[in-house]
């Protein structure tokens, strides 16, 4: 018996045994029961058969010559508008399909622009602000709008890294940020940042950077790009690092302190970093080396960051930072000293030397001492109240007259008449 319809798996058998075993055409008609036209043909064609249904037809050809008319001239106009205007009166649903294949042809060619990233090219910074109540000591917290996170992720590696700063000041915001840059080991050739008051804004198409962010890419050599106002795209890779954090980081966590939070933040980072991100098809772990390699070297010398003033220190041996008094040993009272605060701690320095070492208050209006600073100022108060208040001396005194003779003056009194001295 014949068969009419060759399957895939006889067409796949019969070029088997033509082709491996050798089989003439007449013995593989004969195996598989098929015509040695239908063999020849299965030897012929290069694909498997397939079944093709034949076209019917559409109540859209009639109409289609005016269809096409009409895109020549308005490639865009709406398939309501053209149904309008060709008086068309069945179902929109097939003649919308048929406008959507025409289209194309009458529209100019508009391809989407792809990004793409060099190794060592770019990094995107930005601040996210989790919404959580953080405690900071003294039974106070924190809210989103004074927790800033700054994040960073290279364009090529898509490696994310952040921490949580006190305050989006510049200072502590160039110790923030130098801290993710010595934390990657390398300098991205360009950041970007959107816009943030104390980098930088954009005026017209120019970038016009403070003059601390002059001083601090002076210092590693780089260039800071501030992206156009309303252009969230043009740091969208930052973008959906924040987003991530939102979704991923932040649900069902619970914190005790800003140190805390950084000590989760980077544990979650090693993982964030080991996973396969869809647009690369592997982890940033496995682009991050060829990313820093590409990259500038970190400046021999850290570039200048923190919070720095110089005063000399009051009786009551304290020194006010941010909205908090910290104790200073009362051995430098008077003299000269320079308070130097980073992200974590506030230190104070007397001709070089540290006279005070606190861990910094996220808190506000707190006085935080040093055990030893406060024994020290005891026992300088006992020794100044036993201290004598006069000294026993002998002053010689002198006789008026001689001031008398030294000034000209005649110390003869006369006679008293009418209450005058003659």
């Amino acid at each position: 018996m014949i068969r009419r319809v060759l399957s895939v798996e006889d067409w796949a058998e019969i070029r088997r045994l033509h082709r491996a075993e050798g089989m003439p055409i007449k013995a593989i008609a004969r195996v598989l029961g098929c015509s040695k036209n239908t063999v020849k043909s299965a030897l012929v064609s290069e694909e498997p058969p397939r079944y093709r249904r034949v076209p019917r037809g559409s109540v859209v050809d009639a109409v289609e010559p005016r269809i096409r008319e009409l895109l020549v001239s308005w490639p865009e106009m709406p398939a309501t508008v053209i149904a309008e205007r060709i008086g068309w009166s069945r179902s929109l649903t097939v003649l919308k399909d048929r406008v959507r294949e025409l289209r194309p042809i009458y529209l100019p060619p508009d391809p989407a622009s792809r990004t793409a990233y060099e190794p060592g090219e770019i990094a995107q910074c930005d601040f996210w602000f989790p919404d959580i109540e953080l405690p900071v000591g003294f039974g106070q917290t924190r809210s989103a709008v004074r927790l800033p996170v700054l994040v960073m992720v290279c364009g090529y590696s898509r490696w994310l890294s952040a921490v949580l700063v006190p305050s989006r000041a510049a200072q502590d915001l160039f110790a923030g940020w130098w801290q993710l840059i010595g934390g990657l080991g390398a300098v991205p050739r360009t950041l970007v940042w959107d816009g943030e008051a104390a980098v930088g804004r954009r005026r017209g198409k120019v970038t016009v950077l403070t003059e601390d962010t002059h001083a601090f890419r002076g210092t590693l050599g780089a260039k800071v790009h501030i992206c156009a106002p309303a252009d969230p795209e043009a740091k969208g890779v930052v973008e959906r690092a924040n987003g991530y954090l939102e979704t991923s980081f932040l649900p069902g966590r619970t914190f005790d302190s800003p140190a805390d939070f950084n000590t989760q933040l980077a544990e979650w980072l090693m993982l964030a970093n080991g996973r396969v991100k869809r647009v690369l098809r592997c982890a940033p772990t496995a682009r991050v080396d060829a990313d820093r390699a590409a990259m500038l070297a970190l400046p021999p010398i850290a570039p200048a960051t923190g919070w720095r003033s110089s005063l000399r220190l009051p009786r009551d041996h304290y020194v006010r930072f941010d909205a908090n008094d910290y104790s200073v040993d009362p051995g430098a009272i008077g003299r000269r000293i320079e308070v130097v605060a980073g992200l974590d701690r506030v230190q104070v320095l007397c001709d070089g030397r540290l006279v005070a070492d606190h861990p910094r208050c996220w808190a506000r209006h707190q006085s935080v001492h040093d055990p030893a600073h406060v024994a020290a100022a005891r026992v300088l108060r006992d020794r100044h109240a036993t201290r004598p208040r006069t000294v026993d001396t002998d002053v010689e005194l002198r006789c008026l007259s001689d001031y008398d003779t030294a000034l000209g003056l005649d110390s003869s009194v006369g006679d008293l008449d009418d209450g005058r001295v003659a």
